[in-house]
């Protein structure tokens, strides 16, 4: 193994053969067709029929062999209605009646709009997989006092590991050095550098900027936050949309029809044209089948769709699936979570008022039952409480959803959280602290009331312009939130939020939910604690905040908002709806044209070359619109 330096590692030698190289005989038979048709037109030269037919079948086999292979393996099998039997009964047909040329040239021109279309495609793929597939090959670790470069994978949870300046952070872990500044935007498409101090997270994918860091592992190699946004990421371009669905089945029924179709174009005049030509008729149907190539439809689709996920991922949102896409640009109303959605999720202790106890010792018994629990508001209150409340005992911890927790702090019954939670206990206190408006705290010990404490959330920066360009696009806002109404309402007033529903329990939730979908609108939920996961599942699309957001809960979510933007949420409505427009513009120019050539062709005006350079025209035009898409901006 080579010793790590401070250069970018190596990326994988995996590199799929697209060159020209490898199209070597598809080359060559345009060459041979080149050269044919400038000594037939530009030389007026006459070449004997013999020779003539040997030279076209050169260039024929070489550009059509695949193919034919192709079509031969699938009528086998029973499947005679497909783009592969179409060209070779199209291209053998003008052979039959002297058209070699032409015939060469439906097959190369065919070929070389199938090479540009897998040439698309694969492309749109790797820039799927190249926004998200950066994980390291190796990484320093610090075992026995020693430095060592292995694979990532080898790496056990505990490990130390070094990220040196401009080096890919492999594994999740927490920060041993004292600060680091970090490039995030592979993770959330955010460019800004983003500093981390000593004890907060680090996850793989993220680049070191400019000191030695030191990274203490907290995930396996295969559980880091960046290989499940890979894998996210993979599955999504196998979940097909509507639309895709509806055009693969399109191609079934279409395919068919054309070749009967074709057949009774060259047949059907037998019974009233009178000076009826089997040559001609025959020929209009040749046109008839190239024409009626599917190709642009079947390939420009899922590109546009793999496009649209690969624009999403480039800006921290990832969709598991084109289908979402779809449904994005069909929501009517926007159900947010409050806390870790629309506010920073970060809260601060900002009075403490006890009763009948001191307040140093208020906060000793709240921080001591409080560090059981991993809610933002606990947090605050361990933060504030400087490990005072490390000597005290705790027992029979119990977490009661949506109120709290309740158990034994040294010798004594405490229970923590909302007023619902004392209620629940039947617990009496003070009236005012109804009418508090902030975030509170309330305790009690051994069934008595002991004071308040007042936390303090931020609202995030972008939430209000989230809600304004949610409301520039006709949607419905509504926020639901366990927290208190009152402070529930003041977020609404601030973001000017539609409905606002504050106090209530993960059950609530789904019930306001389910409530909101009767009026029969498509619906998606923003959410990002554990307690949001079954409201996500219930609504149309379900959205979660990825960076503070629990496991769960993105792994029920259809679409994963990186970097806790709330105007991210927008920029997923919008990509969905870029995504559609250019979708819907491929599949009407795509039909247009085929349906006008369809009606020259039959009525004997358009050729063969008039097909093919319509068919790989239409099929290249609809492939370039759809890699407009990954230029967009959100």
């Amino acid at each position: 193994m080579k010793a790590a330096t401070s250069r970018p590692l190596s990326p994988k030698v995996n590199k799929e053969k697209t060159g020209w190289k490898t199209h070597w005989d598809l080359l060559l038979a345009l060459l041979i067709l080149v050269i044919l048709l400038t000594l037939e037109y530009g030389f007026n030269l006459d070449i004997p029929t013999i020779p003539l037919l040997a030279i076209n079948l050169i260039a024929y086999i070489l550009a059509g062999r695949k193919v034919l292979d192709l079509a031969w393996r699938k009528s086998k099998r029973g499947d005679f209605f497909n783009e592969f039997v179409l060209m070779s009964v199209a291209t053998i047909g003008a052979f039959i009646i002297g058209e070699y040329e032409e015939g060469v040239a439906v097959m190369v021109f065919y070929q070389i709009g199938e090479w540009f279309q897998d040439s698309a495609v694969k492309r749109a793929k790797r820039s799927i997989k190249a926004l998200l597939d950066i994980r390291p090959d190796e990484v320093i670790v610090l075992r026995n006092g020693k430095s060592q470069v292995i694979h990532p994978s080898e790496v056990e949870i505990g490990e130390k590991i070094q990220v040196k300046p401009g080096e890919k952070v492999a594994l999740d872990g927490d920060l041993i050095s004292e600060k680091a500044s970090f490039n995030t935007a592979a993770l959330t498409g955010e460019s800004k550098p983003d500093t981390k101090y000593k004890g907060e997270q680090v996850l793989a994918g993220m680049i070191n900027q400019n000191t030695l860091a030191e990274v203490k592992v907290t995930a396996l190699f295969r559980d880091s936050k960046l290989s499940k946004i890979l894998e996210m990421v993979q599955d999504a371009t196998a979940r097909k949309s509507q639309t895709q669905l509806f055009i693969s089945r399109f191609a079934k029924v279409y395919t068919p029809i054309v070749f009967f179709l074709a057949l009774a174009l060259c047949v059907t005049p037998i019974f009233f044209v009178d000076d009826y030509v089997f040559r001609e008729w025959f020929y209009r149907a040749l046109v008839f089948l190239v024409i009626s190539c599917p190709c642009a439809l079947v390939v420009s689709i899922p590109l546009g769709y793999f496009g649209g996920i690969g624009l999403a991922s480039r800006n921290g949102i990832l969709f598991k699936g084109g289908n979402y896409l779809d449904v994005m640009t069909q929501v009517k109303t926007v159900v947010m979570d409050k806390t870790g959605t629309l506010t920073k999720g970060v809260f601060k202790v900002q009075q403490v008022v006890p009763e009948g106890i001191e307040k140093e010792e208020l906060i000793k018994v709240a921080a001591a039952l409080e560090k059981n629990s991993t809610h933002p508001i606990a947090i605050a209150v361990t933060d504030y409480a400087d490990n005072k409340h490390q000597g005290l005992q705790t027992s029979n911890i119990e977490e009661i959803a949506g109120h709290g927790l309740k158990g034994i702090v040294g010798n004594k019954e405490v229970l923590a959280g909302n007023l619902k939670l004392l209620k629940k206990y039947d617990i009496a206190y003070p009236a005012e602290v109804e009418q508090i408006v902030d975030t509170i705290v309330v305790l009690s010990i051994d069934n008595k009331y002991a004071g308040y404490i007042t936390i303090a959330d931020e609202i995030k920066e972008d939430a209000y312009q989230a809600i304004k360009e949610m409301h520039r696009l006709n949607i419905k806002t509504v926020m639901l939130s366990g927290d208190k109404q009152t402070v529930v309402d003041q977020v609404a007033k601030v973001l000017g939020i539609d409905e606002a529903y504050g106090g209530l329990l993960p059950d609530e939730k789904v019930e306001k939910v389910e409530a909101l979908k009767k009026e029969g609108v498509k619906l998606a939920f923003v959410g990002d604690g554990v307690n949001d996961a079954p409201v996500i599942a219930l609504a149309d699309v379900g959205i979660a905040m990825g960076g503070l957001g629990s496991d769960a809960t993105i792994e029920t979510a259809d679409v994963v908002i990186q970097n806790d933007q709330p105007s991210k949420i927008v920029a997923a409505i919008k990509a969905g709806k870029i995504t559609k427009n250019i979708v819907w513009q491929n599949i009407i120019l795509a039909m247009t044209v085929k349906i006008i050539v369809l009606a020259l062709g039959a009525g004997g005006v358009a050729t063969l070359w008039e097909a093919v350079i319509a068919d790989v025209g239409v099929a290249l035009l609809a492939i370039l619109n759809a890699v407009r898409i990954q230029r967009k901006d959100l």
